[in-house]
C-alpha cells in the first residue's frame, strides 16, 4: 500500500505542473486584435485599473479606451503586431476585426512592431485623426503630443485615398500642418529614449517565449492552429509563432515556427516563471542567444512542404533549415530543448 504522504505530495506536484497548462488551454484560442498582452504600472482600460493578472484576458474592444498613467501596455493586433504605449498615453480601438484593425493613439506616444505582414491585414493606425498604414515589416513611432510619425525601419502609407503619402525608414512625417511635410529624424536619439529600450526588451522576452513554446508543436499535435498567438504560461504573456519559417524583428529577434524550432537558439534557462523585468532580463536576455546581426529585418519562410505566410525579403525556399541535426544540442522532439514538448507550456 502506498505511503499517504507519498500520494498527496505526488497529487499537489502534479497539480502544480498542470495549473499553467490548464491555463494555457484555456487562453489558446482568446488572443484576438485588442488582447493586452502585457502591463506595467497604472493602466487602465476604461474605467478598470488592469493589474498583473489581466494579461491574455482583458481586451480592448471598439469603442474603448486603453490610458496610461506612470505606466506602459503592450496590446497584441493581427499575429506578428505588436502596439505598446508609454506613459501618460491613451488609445482607443475603432474596430478590432482580424481583417480591419483600427486603433487611435489619441494621446502619448507608442511603438508598432510590425514582424510579419500579409495582404490580407488591412491595419491602421490613427494619430489626430491621420490614417497610417504599415505595408513592410519594421518598428514605427507615433507621438501624438508632437504630432509625428517616425519610421525606423520598413515603410508606412499615411492619409486617405485621396491624398497619401510614403513614409521610409529613417523619415518622419510631421502632421502639425499642411501640407504634411516628409523629413528626417535622427534615429540615435529615438534609441536613447526609455520607451524605445521597453520596447526592445519585450520584443527580446517574446522572442524568449516563442523559442521555449515553439519545440511543443515542432511535430505539429493537439492545439496548433497556424500562424497565430500562442500562450507561454511560463511567461505569462502570449508569444508569436509564424506558420512557417523564421521572421525577424527590427530590433533583430527572432520567432520560429514550430518546423524551424530545432533552429532556435539554445538557451540554458531554469525552469521556473519567467517575469519581465528589465534588470534581471539582462543578465540572461536574448542578447548572445537570439539577436540576427546580419539579417535583422527580414523573414526567411521555407517553401517545401510548408507554405511561408506573406512576401517578405531574404526569403528562401528548400528544406527544413537545421531540422534534425541539432538533437546533440538539447534540440530534439523528445522534449529536451527547454521541457516544452514534454510539459505543453515551456519553463517550468
Amino acid at each position: 500500500m502506498k505511503d499517504p504522504v507519498q500520494v498527496a505530495v505526488s497529487v499537489l506536484l502534479g497539480t502544480v505542473l498542470l495549473a499553467p497548462c490548464v491555463r494555457a488551454a484555456e487562453q489558446q484560442h482568446a488572443a484576438r486584435p485588442g488582447t493586452v498582452n502585457y502591463v506595467e504600472g497604472q493602466v487602465n482600460l476604461g474605467a478598470v485599473a488592469l493589474t498583473g493578472d489581466s494579461p491574455g484576458k482583458a481586451e480592448l474592444d471598439a469603442g474603448q479606451k486603453l490610458a496610461t498613467q506612470n505606466g506602459k501596455a503592450e496590446v497584441l493586433l493581427a499575429p506578428g503586431i505588436f502596439f505598446r504605449i508609454g506613459d501618460a498615453s491613451v488609445a482607443s480601438m475603432i474596430s478590432a476585426g482580424l481583417g480591419n484593425t483600427r486603433l487611435s493613439l489619441d494621446q502619448g506616444e507608442a511603438f508598432l512592431e510590425v514582424d510579419e505582414i500579409h495582404p490580407e491585414n488591412d491595419l491602421r493606425i490613427l494619430e489626430n485623426g491621420i490614417a497610417a498604414e504599415p505595408v513592410k515589416m519594421g518598428l514605427y513611432n507615433f507621438n501624438a503630443n508632437l504630432r509625428v510619425i517616425r519610421v525606423l525601419d520598413g515603410e508606412l502609407i499615411v492619409g486617405d485615398q485621396e491624398k497619401s503619402i510614403h513614409v521610409k525608414t529613417g523619415h518622419l512625417i510631421d502632421l502639425s500642418k499642411e501640407p504634411f511635410r516628409v523629413g528626417r529624424f535622427d534615429k540615435a536619439e529615438i534609441e536613447s529614449e526609455d520607451l524605445y529600450r521597453w520596447t526592445s526588451l519585450r520584443s527580446g522576452y517574446l522572442a524568449e517565449a516563442n523559442a521555449d513554446y515553439a519545440p511543443t508543436y515542432s511535430m505539429g499535435g493537439f492545439g496548433w492552429f497556424g500562424d497565430g498567438w500562442y500562450w507561454d504560461p511560463w511567461f505569462d504573456s502570449y508569444t508569436f509563432l509564424p506558420g512557417a519559417g523564421i521572421f525577424y524583428s527590427s530590433f533583430g529577434w527572432g520567432f520560429y515556427s514550430p518546423w524551424c524550432a530545432m533552429s532556435a537558439p539554445f538557451f540554458w534557462g531554469s525552469h521556473s516563471y519567467h517575469r519581465f523585468r528589465p534588470t534581471a532580463y539582462a543578465t540572461w536576455g536574448a542578447e548572445a542567444h537570439y539577436k540576427s546581426a546580419t539579417n535583422p529585418t527580414h523573414g526567411v519562410p521555407y517553401a517545401s512542404h510548408f507554405r511561408a505566410h506573406g512576401s517578405v525579403g531574404g526569403s528562401k525556399t528548400g528544406g527544413l533549415h537545421g531540422a534534425g541535426s541539432h538533437s546533440g544540442w538539447g534540440h530534439g522532439l523528445s522534449g529536451a530543448f527547454h521541457g516544452a514538448a514534454s510539459m505543453g507550456g515551456g519553463h517550468r
